[in-house]
């Protein structure tokens, strides 16, 4: 008995010694389903920036002719905005030894022909050698492939081929890091925005509360389906361009959560004695009442996640998100709804499939969070 009161006292007193941010983290963990939800997560996402060396119809190495080529490793470098860091990733078959093939050469046929000339060139390609985008117009490249077909070389198609010859395992997998990298940014530039704003409402109120709420009402009205219609009508609609029309209205659901947050914390005691010893204005904000105001904004963040990966695939299924050829989970529906009738069911069971095991993952993640930064978890009065 003594034994398990010590241990108990032990315990306790750790307990003690863990900062809130440590006994946060150690829930979260014991809760497995989030936990676990989070390691599947990230891992896929990190593994989804290396695509370009897993899934692409462009060889990892081409060697040819004492001359060393790796046009994937140049896809891998393609960065928002800045572009190409590696040069294009473009090469012209007639420089491989394809006669005749001014276009882009096509490697999974530059291997085969190597390994038949047998002259010590040679083509190493990714773990699955299909791209996103290539279609009908690549040799190998058959429409309506069923999942598990192998084309007339001996090449897997995991999840078949689309309308299109696009294979849909490479466009479900690209689709997912468009798509989750959307989600985050829209999410993290709607906090930037949003925290602060609504932190300033909630704090200072008075005529700066009042315009912004009567602003905030005006833009919230505005109908947000028809402003995408009117800016796709006038501009090509790109992954930046959609990020920027989505947040301009995602921050204002943000903002109002900080200003009622704000409102309520500083009506507290610690509040008043800061200003009462001349803290600064400031150090108030920043040290004393953000983050006694953060735990809700920070609970809510994965089902911003989940609402913006819907509004994403929403528009692509619409026809107003990424332009074509771009791997969408939207347009993958949309084109398996119009073939569902002919027995073309991976077309839509694949996309739906990949969207619904992601929800499901960040939901089971934002429950975990909630848990585990809800106040009565570590109250005394409980």
């Amino acid at each position: 008995m003594a034994e398990v009161q010590t241990i108990a006292v032990e315990e306790s007193r750790t307990e003690e010694i863990l900062s809130i941010q440590q006994r946060r983290w150690r829930k979260f963990r014991s809760l497995k389903r989030g936990y676990y939800s989070l390691l599947v997560l990230l891992g896929a996402y990190v593994v989804s920036m290396f695509l370009p060396l897993l899934v692409n119809n462009r060889a990892l190495v081409v060697h040819y002719q004492g001359k060393t080529y790796f046009p994937a490793v140049r896809d891998l470098l393609d960065l928002p905005l800045i572009g190409q860091l590696g040069g294009t990733p473009f090469i012209a078959g007639e420089e491989l030894g394809q006669a005749g093939n001014k276009s882009e050469c096509n490697y999974r046929a530059l291997k085969r022909q190597y390994e038949q000339e047998g002259t010590g060139n040679y083509v190493i390609m990714p773990l699955y050698p299909f791209g996103p985008i290539e279609d009908i117009s690549i040799e190998g490249n058959e429409p309506f492939m069923p999942p598990l077909s192998r084309t007339e070389f001996g090449e897997l198609r995991l999840f078949g081929t689309d309308d299109r010859g696009r294979d849909v395992f490479a466009r479900m997998a690209y689709g997912f890091q468009i798509s989750f990298s959307f989600a985050l940014l829209v999410a993290s530039l709607s906090y930037l925005i949003g925290v602060p704003l609504g932190a300033l409402m909630g704090y200072f109120g008075r005529w700066f509360d009042l315009l912004m709420q009567r602003f905030m009402e005006i833009w919230g009205s505005l109908p947000f389906l028809f402003l995408i219609i009117i800016v796709v009508s006038i501009v090509r609609p790109s992954f930046f361009v959609l990020v920027l029309l989505l947040v301009v209205f995602s921050w204002l659901g943000i903002a109002q959560q900080m200003r009622a947050q704000f409102y309520r914390e500083k009506t507290r005691d610690y509040t008043a004695a800061a200003i009462s010893i001349g803290v600064p204005t400031r150090r108030i904000l920043l040290r004393h009442i953000l983050p006694n105001s953060l735990v809700p904004i920070i609970t809510f963040f994965p089902f911003a996640v989940v609402g913006d990966i819907g509004a994403l695939v929403s528009l692509d299924f619409l026809g107003f998100g990424l332009a074509p050829p771009t791997p969408s989970w939207g347009e993958m529906v949309s084109i398996g709804m119009d073939n569902l009738t002919n027995g073309y069911w991976w077309l839509v069971l694949v996309p739906l499939g990949a969207l619904f095991v992601t929800l499901m993952l960040v939901v089971f993640i934002g429950e975990a969070v909630r848990e585990a930064f809800d106040p009565k978890t570590f109250s005394r009065l409980r």
